[in-house]
Order: C-alpha cells, then sequence, then structure tokens
C-alpha cells in the first residue's frame, strides 16, 4: 500500500490521482449540512454533529496519506514538522481556503489554529455554523521554508503553490462545497494565478472548475487593521456567501459593523 502510494505521489500530472476520484465518482449528490440555519448561533447547542460520508472520509484520508509523502518541494519536506492537509466536514456545503500554514498550524497539523484561526472561528460562528461544520484548507501544505532562527512567516512562492495546488483540487473534487471562500490575495494567486489587489477581487464571484469562489481579506489582515470599515468589508462578503448558500439572514447579521 505505501509503495502504491509512494508511486503515485510522485506523479505532477493531477490525471496520475484520477482512479481515486474515480472509485469515489458520485459518493454523494451535492449533500452536505442540513441548510436549515438558527435565527442565531446558539454555543451552548447540544445538536449531533451531521453525519459524514464514510466513502468521502476514506477517499479523504486516502488523498491525506499520499499528501503526507510528498516531496516535490524538497526544501519544504525538509523543513517542515507535518503536512497540514485540511479540516473540517468531508460534505460541507462551504470550504475556506487559506495561503499555507504557519508555525502553529505546522506544529499541530490544522489550518488556521493561531490568533487569526480564532478570529476565522469566530466568523464562521457568526454566520451561523460551527468550525466543524465548514472545511477548512490552505493552497500550500507545508509551512515556507525560514532561515534559521529567523522569525515569522514567508509566503509560498508560485511554483510551491503549483506544485501543491492537484492536492487541494482533489480536496475539492471530493468535498464538493457549494461555495469557497478564498481568504486573501495569496490564495487568490494560488487558486487563480492573480495578481490583483484584493480591492479588485472581493464582493464579487469567480469560479474554480463550477465551484463559486468568494475572495475577502485574510483574518490576519483583520488582526492589523481594527477599523469597523474594514471588518464590514470581510462581513459584507460572508454576507453574499450566505444569501449564495441560502441562508437565513437575520437583521442583527445585516447590521453588523454599521455605525449607528
Amino acid at each position: 500500500m505505501i509503495e502504491a502510494l509512494q508511486k503515485m505521489q510522485g506523479r505532477d500530472d493531477v490525471r496520475a490521482k484520477a482512479n481515486l476520484i474515480q472509485r469515489i465518482a458520485g459518493l454523494k449528490d451535492g449533500g452536505g449540512a442540513d441548510e436549515a440555519a438558527p435565527i442565531e448561533p446558539d454555543p451552548f447547542s447540544q445538536d449531533e454533529p451531521p453525519a459524514h460520508d464514510k466513502s468521502n472520509v476514506e477517499a479523504l484520508a486516502q488523498l491525506r496519506s499520499v499528501t503526507a509523502m510528498c516531496t516535490k518541494c524538497p526544501h519544504l519536506a525538509a523543513f517542515r514538522h507535518t503536512v497540514v492537509f485540511g479540516v473540517g466536514n468531508p460534505n460541507a456545503d462551504l470550504m475556506f481556503v487559506g495561503e499555507a500554514p504557519g508555525a502553529d498550524e505546522d506544529l499541530r497539523g490544522e489550518p488556521f489554529v493561531g490568533r487569526a484561526g480564532e478570529l476565522l472561528t469566530k466568523i464562521i460562528q457568526t454566520m451561523g455554523f460551527e468550525r466543524s461544520e465548514v472545511y477548512i484548507a490552505n493552497v500550500l501544505k507545508c509551512r515556507p521554508d525560514m532561515p534559521v532562527g529567523a522569525p515569522g512567516n514567508r509566503q509560498p512562492t508560485e511554483q510551491e503553490m503549483a506544485n501543491c495546488l492537484p492536492y487541494l483540487r482533489q480536496q475539492i473534487d471530493l468535498i464538493r462545497p457549494k461555495v469557497i471562500v478564498a481568504l486573501g490575495g495569496v490564495a487568490m494567486r494560488g487558486l487563480f494565478g492573480t495578481n490583483e489587489p484584493m480591492k479588485n477581487l472581493r464582493a464579487r464571484w469567480h469560479t474554480f472548475g463550477s465551484v463559486p469562489v468568494m475572495a475577502t481579506f485574510h483574518p490576519s489582515y483583520l488582526l492589523r487593521n481594527q477599523a469597523l470599515t474594514e471588518k464590514r468589508k470581510v462581513w459584507e462578503d460572508m454576507l453574499l456567501v450566505l444569501e449564495r448558500l441560502g441562508r437565513h439572514i437575520t437583521e442583527r447579521q445585516r447590521n453588523y459593523f454599521l455605525k449607528g
């Protein structure tokens, strides 16, 4: 099994993994979390979590195993602690895509677990979802390497993102989200190859394959820019997402971050 996965991982063409996709083709008919939204998010809800399609869980687990052995970017493979594959509902209607793991994500093996992750979780909950109901991933699965002793993180290169994009494509093909939210300009560059500023990309729909994509600012941007006007921009993008998903939007939700 391991030898077969290693052979599979070594091929650059997305079609090299077509057998995996074919095995799980038709595994769900656009299913996912129940679309009926509560009027307000209830952090104390005791509802059972949504049932997951077993075959989809297994297919993502196989893809995770393939990705964990990736050495397409040898410098990243040597630097990383773990491959940060993705987390959440394998049948999610809503998927968030960020740029690359940071130090915290690299250690824990889960995307968006630092301060930006906490803010993303708040955004998700304010939309009326729980974090476990959506799916969260990055365009790059490994933390970009840094010089020894250097603080912070760097942006992934075009080649690094190109090497990793086939894995994200397969995640999207398996999950079949109804909407993708691209968090930040780097995520949009990884998905579409665009270098346009976020002000030109947000508040309108893009399409990745057949999936509608809404671009918005990365949560880390909001941590640096605390103005209500900037928070409102992100929230307006999320209102468009909720409308696209057919979710009920309360007046309170519509009025978040509006003055007076």
